[in-house]
């Protein structure tokens, strides 16, 4: 139970965060990092996956200096390395089709999900974007059709 509530926590938390530091670090003062991500390329990757790598290590470090006991750090660990192959899954491969595996949402959970996202691209600036997280958006998405 210990190790679910822990796990739960990592995961929560980097939801929460991740609106936090994509609305006001990334389309703020980190812009010229993350605008990358805003712009078409043929590239596999773009400068914006800078921050996945440090999201990645700040998981790693906790795993590591938790693992001798199984602590707290350890499983917030996992919960923040299941957070981010979800979003590999859903945002890369899905949502961005950076490798070609699923078909883009017609309906349910995950097209609200796309539509929200599609709706955060709708601009390619700084500001005037909307729809900052990934598993929480907001309603509005997924009434339409």
């Amino acid at each position: 139970m210990y190790a679910i509530l822990f796990s739960a926590v990592g995961f929560v938390l980097m939801e929460i965060s991740g609106w936090f530091i994509h609305k006001f670090i990334m389309h703020g003062p980190l812009w010229n990092i993350h605008k990358t991500h805003h712009q078409h390329s043929d590239s596999p990757f773009e400068l914006n996956d800078l921050f996945s790598v440090f999201f990645g290590s700040m998981a790693i470090l906790l795993i590591v200096l938790g693992v001798g006991t199984l602590d707290y750090r350890f499983w917030i660990g996992i919960g923040i390395s299941a957070y981010g192959v979800s979003y590999f899954i859903l945002h890369d491969m899905l949502i961005h089709r950076r490798i070609r595996f699923f078909k883009k949402p017609k309906s349910g959970y995950l097209a609200g999900i796309f539509r929200a996202h599609q709706a955060h691209h709708f601009t390619n600036k700084r500001d005037g974007s909307v729809s900052f997280g990934l598993f929480l958006v907001p309603k509005k998405y997924f009434n339409k059709k």
